[in-house]
């Protein structure tokens, strides 16, 4: 059973001095973009002076592992983020019932840094404790992807719009899904994951997420495509559904609120576990007495894009062939 689904370490939350941009970029465009900030490094290496206002700035990246700008510009803006929102919006095409309640924000921390935020979903609760599903990336290290990362302390954003502790309970490396316990809490609306539904291609659907510190709500719309995806995982299917990195373990369903799978990322189509899948592993979990659940063969990542700075392209050098770098190199005095 190959990973699905990979997270890159190290990401930050929305400064209010420097606006983060809810905008996608295409592949070429981040490409230039990452030549760019390159070159620039190679031409001025000297980092930002240490002044009060770049230690705020600092400070305030650090705690959410968001990189610091080689550069202090107008326009410049924190791309790639946990923050980032969905381009669309479709919150309004959904009864207040199904909008209500259907998604939950989930981040950890390793000391007093955020480690990666994710979207979530209550799957049961009894009087004590609730559990949320949500995906592994949560707790999965960046050094060895074999393993979690330790000491992590986990926080659920809670209907009543509080934040609780959680427990890692249960995971699985190579659907790269995680069950987390939250205790002394009781969901009264948890997903019902034992619907009907069936999976139809073309059948209209929305991805759900939710930004952990702000607890905004996010919806896309779209469709199941009828194709295979590209992963090695058979049992993923994909939605035209393009969501943001804060959509990773949220919810696709229906426009009646009927559970269809888990999302991952995607920005111009998203693969996702489909519910099936999903009460299988659930099931597995329930029969295991080994909280932790290793992986068992290399898993298999796709590329979800690093958070970085994006300078505005007016203050760009003027050509990004090397031919070009030297002739931009020879007019420096």
């Amino acid at each position: 059973m190959p990973n699905v689904e990979g997270i890159s370490c190290g990401e930050r939350d929305k400064n209010q001095e420097l606006s983060i941009s809810s905008t996608s970029y295409s592949k070429d465009f981040e490409e230039e973009e990452l030549w760019q900030e390159e070159l620039w490094r190679f031409l001025d290496p000297n980092p930002l002076l240490v002044d009060d206002f770049t230690q705020l700035v600092r400070n305030d990246l650090k705690s959410h592992s968001y990189p610091m700008p080689i550069r202090l510009e107008g326009g410049m803006r924190l791309i790639n983020t946990f923050e980032e929102e969905f381009i669309e919006d479709t919150w309004i095409k959904l009864s207040k019932k199904v909008a209500s309640g259907i998604s939950r924000s989930v981040a950890s921390f390793k000391g007093e840094e955020r480690f990666v935020a994710c979207t979530g979903i209550f799957v049961d609760s009894n009087e004590s404790t609730s559990r949320v599903l949500t995906s592994a990336s949560l707790v999965r290290t960046c050094a060895d992807e074999y393993k979690i990362a330790d000491n992590l302390r986990i926080k659920v954003y809670l209907p009543n719009k509080q934040v609780a502790e959680g427990t890692l309970q249960h995971y699985n490396l190579s659907y790269n899904i995680a069950l987390v316990n939250v205790l002394g809490f009781r969901c009264l609306q948890t997903a019902e994951l034992h619907n009907q539904r069936q999976i139809e291609p073309h059948m209209e659907v929305v991805a759900v997420g939710r930004i952990f510190e702000s607890g905004k709500l996010m919806a896309a719309s779209g469709i199941v495509a009828d194709k295979e995806g590209n992963l090695d995982c058979k049992e993923l299917m994909i939605s035209t559904c393009k969501v943001t990195k804060a959509g990773i373990g949220g919810t696709l369903i229906d426009f009646d609120g009927n559970f269809i799978g888990m999302n991952f990322h995607g920005m111009e189509e998203t693969h996702y576990l489909p519910r099936s899948m999903v009460l299988e592993l659930l099931r597995h979990f329930e029969g295991s007495d080994d909280a932790d659940e290793a992986s068992y063969k290399k898993p298999n990542r796709w590329p979800v894009p690093e958070p970085r700075w994006s300078y505005p392209r007016s203050r760009a050098p003027r050509a990004w062939t090397i031919d070009g770098v030297y002739d931009f190199l020879e007019i420096l005095p």
